[in-house]
């Protein structure tokens, strides 16, 4: 990466922002991990993140903007992890809105969403799947994104494995998210790229581990 940046990841226990805080912190970034359990300050302390500990289901779009203030960046890569619609809907729809206008507020212009790949209205997910709630949520929150005057980057992962990062990825995919296997490593290298990439501001990026070396399939989005 080039120039020096802070960066906030909210989410910032889960698997896929622990891989993103190594990647960032090993190429000099500043990086603010944001995390709603205290028991977790030192696996996040490990990646090189600093800790902040904010349960963004419950805290207000003030609390969040606090929270990102002084920021370059942010990731949102927070999920309620499924099971109870209402709190899938309190976080991956309600929560991530907060982040936005906080994001806003904070004058952080940079925001990259963690989707998945083939998330939207016309998501196609039966309403008696237990999918549904998570599809819903998702597509009300990057809808609101691409409606923001945020330099926003969407990236849409397959499902996600927890093979390593092999670095190369296909994206244009035109298969099921089921089918598309993704690498959560492979997911933080995208994430990582996309943050210095001005071209994908403005980007839906579809993605599966691939053939294709990142940065090179990333210049066939742009």
């Amino acid at each position: 990466m080039g120039l020096s940046m802070r960066i906030a990841i909210i989410g910032g226990h889960g698997k896929v922002a622990r891989e993103l805080s190594k990647v960032l912190t090993a190429d000099g970034q500043e990086v603010t991990a944001i995390f709603r359990n205290p028991e977790h300050t030192s696996d996040v302390e490990a990646t090189g993140a600093t800790p902040v500990v904010l349960d963004v289901e419950n805290a207000t779009t003030a609390k969040i903007a606090e929270a990102l203030s002084g920021h370059d960046a942010v990731v949102w890569s927070a999920g309620a992890g499924g099971g109870n619609p209402a709190r899938t809907y309190a976080v991956d729809r309600d929560a991530a809105i907060r982040s936005m206008d906080a994001a806003a507020q904070s004058r952080v212009g940079r925001y990259v969403m963690v989707s998945y790949l083939g998330a939207g209205p016309d998501h196609g997910v039966p309403q008696d799947n237990p999918f549904f709630h998570y599809a819903e949520a998702k597509a009300a929150a990057d809808s609101y994104l691409r409606g923001t005057s945020l330099d926003w980057t969407i990236l849409g992962p397959g499902a996600l494995t927890d093979k390593p990062g092999s670095g190369l990825i296909d994206v244009h995919v035109n298969e099921t998210w089921q089918a598309a296997e993704t690498s959560r490593a492979n997911v933080a290298l995208v994430a990582a790229a996309v943050l210095e990439l001005p071209a994908a501001v403005g980007r839906t990026v579809g993605f599966r581990d691939g053939s294709q070396p990142i940065a090179a399939a990333l210049a066939t989005v742009a």
